[in-house]
């Protein structure tokens, strides 16, 4: 299931952009989304919760959306973090894309469409960076390729029976 983290100070901006996601999802699997007015709380539920994709505001009094995404960064580096702001400023963009590294930034009010596409990339870009860090399949080693071929040959040849007492059964 999808994981999405809402962050604004805004209670009636949480409410319209969670509306605006779930409309996303027709008929499929609707994503699990947890909203917070609190960065610190978003912060804390994030330390013990992974999300796929975090939406934020940049412009809250208790912490800026570029320090809160910062610190998601270094907490969970595999969270895709888009940047929510009312603010027009060129400048308030380019700190949000250099200081938090912010995958997009989206302007109040957004567009819908836009808003989807940015979701669609933010969850493409997170199976990406989910399949980066997985491991790299280990390639048999000699011996278990020859325990494989013997065992095709003959069924049970390498199963070993034991006794009660531990003793091999022949």
């Amino acid at each position: 299931m999808r994981k999405i983290l809402l962050v604004d100070d805004d209670p009636h901006i949480l409410s319209a952009l969670q509306r605006a996601l779930l409309q996303l999802w027709h008929g499929t699997e609707r994503p699990q989304i947890e909203c917070f007015t609190n960065p610190f709380e978003a912060l804390n539920r994030i330390c013990v919760c992974e999300f796929d994709v975090v939406i934020c505001d940049y412009m809250m009094p208790q912490m800026s959306g570029g320090e809160l995404l910062q610190a998601l960064r270094d907490v969970a580096p595999d969270t895709v973090r888009i940047m929510l702001s009312g603010s027009p400023s060129f400048d308030t963009m380019l700190s949000a894309i250099n200081e938090a590294q912010a995958f997009r930034f989206l302007r109040k009010p957004w567009d819908a469409n836009e808003l989807a596409d940015s979701l669609h990339l933010a969850l493409e870009q997170r199976a990406a960076l989910l399949a980066a860090r997985a491991p790299a399949p280990v390639a048999p080693s000699p011996q278990e390729l020859e325990a494989r071929r013997l065992e095709a040959e003959e069924p049970g040849l390498l199963t070993v029976r034991r006794d009660a007492d531990g003793s091999v059964i022949l």
